[in-house]
């Protein structure tokens, strides 16, 4: 399946996001990737040209930014993406941890590793929301939150189609 198919089915299509879940893992950490490198990419933007008042917080960042100069650009790419595999990656484990147990109160039969690949694809919608929600600042906290009843909801409407527990 290719990357477009399932972020088109991503949105709208639930049984399917269910089926994601015996998608090879190597597959779903590239869909995963491509989200990261989407958030790098619009956060290095955003701070190429000057977005962010980050050396105006503190005289000695502004002092040492100028001493590094354009080294600044390559080590602020790395940090941006390291921090945006982080939180990815930290959000999926922890939505996939929510799905195991919303799954068992589903009475589903689930499995971490099965769920995780479900939250990672399911991920899609909520992390656009997230990125589109940061350009404005008065939601910065309540986006997150909206976000992650969002992902819960998609996870939910996945479960439904996992096979039920053994009795």
């Amino acid at each position: 399946m290719k990357f477009h198919q399932l972020f088109l089915a991503a949105f709208h299509e639930p049984k399917k996001l269910a089926a994601f879940r015996l998608l090879p893992i190597g597959r779903v950490i590239r869909y995963a990737f491509l989200f990261i490198l989407l958030m790098t990419l619009i956060s290095f933007t955003r701070f190429s040209v000057g977005d962010t008042d980050l050396f105006e917080a503190s005289p000695e960042l502004n002092e040492y930014s100028e001493t590094i100069g354009g080294l600044i650009y390559p080590m602020a790419f790395i940090f941006q993406f390291v921090i945006a595999t982080f939180y990815v990656f930290v959000r999926i484990s922890i939505f996939a941890a929510i799905g195991i147990w919303i799954g068992k109160l589903m009475k589903r039969r689930v499995e971490y590793r099965f769920v995780w690949r479900t939250a990672a694809i399911a991920i899609t919608v909520p992390l656009l929301l997230t990125i589109f929600l940061d350009f404005f600042q008065i939601w910065e906290t309540s986006g997150i939150i909206f976000s992650s009843v969002i992902h819960i909801g998609y996870l939910i409407m996945a479960l439904k189609f996992y096979p039920k527990a053994a009795k």
